[in-house]
């Protein structure tokens, strides 16, 4: 393991059943390459606005420097392209974006300094591990998680994001009355979710779409995966569910 990395989460013993959540093996780090001034704008900025994955619980007002606000987790913010444009959007809440890769975070930093968007942070690391270390119980109003990896071969399905297991952990991390969206565009996947809707008892399944759902969640900009998918003529699939009180 790299110097400086924290060790992994022992997923079994955290949830207690092996086949809870049985995706993670070793994570690393994806490499890409910044350009110059990506990499002087990531020197400069990213302490104030990023954070790598470690074991240290995030004092959510100190970091967006406000209290009472509601806060939001995307899991695989990529580029940051929707997360961006959606952020002036609910100016009102805090937007954690969550990426391994580190070119897409320096994207996303780019869009938020020279749009001069206020309420995004950012976390490199693995999700789940980035969820279970980093981020309070019950203190979020929202997970995003927008086009997963569906990994597609059969031998790989336990590396799902969404897996009994993480259900678990989203509706802990959840205040109640806090919203799950996922959405995704691989057929097979999205059949894999519907028989997991109703796994969870603290999680409500409010199906698609919520009239009433409490934060916004038409996403107004297509992803680049979502893009893709649409160019290919996949269905959209999303599925929204609501912690119980």
């Amino acid at each position: 393991m790299p110097p400086g990395r924290p060790p992994q989460t022992d997923f079994n013993a955290v949830f207690h059943n092996e086949l809870d959540y049985p995706r993670l093996g070793n994570v690393t780090f994806r490499r890409g390459t910044l350009t110059e001034n990506q990499h002087e704008l990531f020197e400069k900025r990213w302490p104030e606005l990023g954070r790598v994955l470690e074991d240290e619980v995030i004092d959510l007002a100190s970091w967006f420097g406000r209290s009472g606000a509601k806060t939001i987790v995307e899991i695989g913010s990529g580029t940051g392209t929707s997360t961006a444009a959606m952020a002036p959007l609910e100016p009102s809440y805090n937007i954690i974006a969550v990426e391994i890769y580190k070119p897409g975070l320096a994207k996303l930093l780019g869009a938020i300094v020279r749009e001069e968007i206020p309420n995004i942070r950012m976390v490199r690391g693995d999700g789940v591990e980035v969820l279970n270390r980093m981020i309070p119980d019950g203190s979020l109003a929202c997970v995003r998680i927008f086009f997963p990896d569906p990994w597609p071969k059969a031998r790989h399905h336990k590396r799902r994001i969404i897996q009994s297991g993480t259900l678990r952990l989203l509706a802990d991390k959840l205040r109640p009355g806090g919203v799950l969206h996922v959405a995704t565009d691989h057929a097979d996947y999205a059949a894999w979710i519907s028989e997991l809707t109703n796994v969870e008892p603290s999680l409500e399944f409010m199906g698609w779409p919520w009239e009433d759902a409490p934060i916004l969640t038409d996403r107004q900009v297509i992803t680049k995966f979502e893009g893709k998918g649409l160019r290919q003529e996949h269905t959209i699939t999303e599925f929204l569910w609501r912690k119980r009180s």
